[in-house]
């Protein structure tokens, strides 16, 4: 296996964004692979599902909200705390940022070692650092099910369980039958599993797929426009995932070492995934994670900038850029 580059640092080209009305008043913001974000449109305000890595980049979020409403942008949703989703809240000036009480837990025990740790593995989505004041902290925090009304539009804000990380998220609108899932799910691109639950994750999929939804706002790729290929996105995250926790446990039980596990996963994964978004990123943090759940280490370790270099140099054997 040839060296690569430190995870996404090497990740320079500037991606498309793309503005896509998939209800009335329910618009993706998908971006080329980058992490998306979602927008519902209320009788009176405005409601923003992940708030992109800087205020920088939420200001061009601003300004695709600004080409179609100028209500006011009173919600901002976080579907999980990681730094690329949560770090540009600042720019919206919301009165509510809302998140699950397993998101504010995690805030709270990793969030500053998730800045540090994001910023260096996507140094374009972090260009603007600078702007960002500090962490986000939610000010409504949920159990499992929160329902909103803006004026007349009915958002359901549900933690369905543990998957991506302890705290998933995603917001449901019932009447549109519109999906906006986070990282729970992918399409063509692969899932983060570094802070992840494999146990639950399909699971929580398995409920996520009951919903029947016709239109589905992935974490990464495309938004899907129709109900199979909204269920084809939540089938093919839970497929991915499913297959590198039952490597790892083969693994473990067959007394291998965590590099062993990751070159049989990558040799039997990179043919059918290979081509999708941030795969070589993402695989060595998901086989570290499935190899410690397999272990029996329940709850993900905390990932920090220097235990990442650690990682990475031990399995993909290239030093950072």
């Amino acid at each position: 296996m040839s060296a690569k580059t430190f995870a996404s640092q090497g990740d320079l080209a500037e991606k498309k964004a793309t503005f896509t009305e998939l209800a009335p008043g329910a618009y993706a913001y998908t971006t080329e692979g980058d992490p998306n974000s979602g927008v519902i449109i209320g009788d009176d305000a405005v409601m923003v599902v992940d708030a992109r890595a800087t205020p920088v980049l939420a200001r061009e979020l601003i300004a695709a909200i600004r080409s179609v409403t100028d209500k006011p942008i009173r919600y901002v949703l976080l579907t999980h705390y990681h730094a690329v989703r949560v770090l540009g809240a600042s720019a919206y000036g919301a009165d509510h940022v809302i998140a699950s009480r397993g998101t504010h837990e995690l805030i709270h025990e990793r969030g500053a070692d998730d800045f540090k740790s994001e910023v260096q593995r996507f140094p374009r989505l972090f260009q603007a650092v600078e702007s960002v004041p500090g962490l986000t902290w939610p000010n409504v925090v949920f159990d499992e099910r929160l329902t909103l009304f803006l004026g007349k539009r009915e958002i359901e804000i549900r933690h369905l369980g543990r998957g991506h990380t302890k705290g998933d998220t995603v917001a449901w609108l019932p009447k549109e039958r519109v999906l906006f899932s986070g990282d729970l799910v992918e399409y063509g691109a692969t899932p983060y599993a570094g802070d992840a639950y494999f146990n639950d994750w399909p699971q929580t999929l398995e409920r996520l797929a009951s919903l029947k939804a016709e239109k589905l706002v992935p974490g990464r790729g495309d938004a899907l426009t129709d109900a199979k290929s909204s269920a084809d996105a939540i089938a093919g995250t839970r497929e991915f995932i499913s297959t590198i926790a039952g490597e790892a446990k083969r693994a473990v039980g067959e007394k291998k070492s965590l590099k062993a596990a990751f070159d049989a996963v990558h040799a039997k994964m990179e043919p059918r995934y290979g081509k999708w978004v941030i795969f070589e990123h993402c695989l060595p943090f998901d086989v570290s994670r499935a190899f410690d759940e397999a272990s029996g280490i329940t709850d993900p370790r905390v990932w920090t900038a220097e235990r990442d270099i650690e990682m990475w140099s031990a399995l993909q054997a290239a030093p950072p850029a």
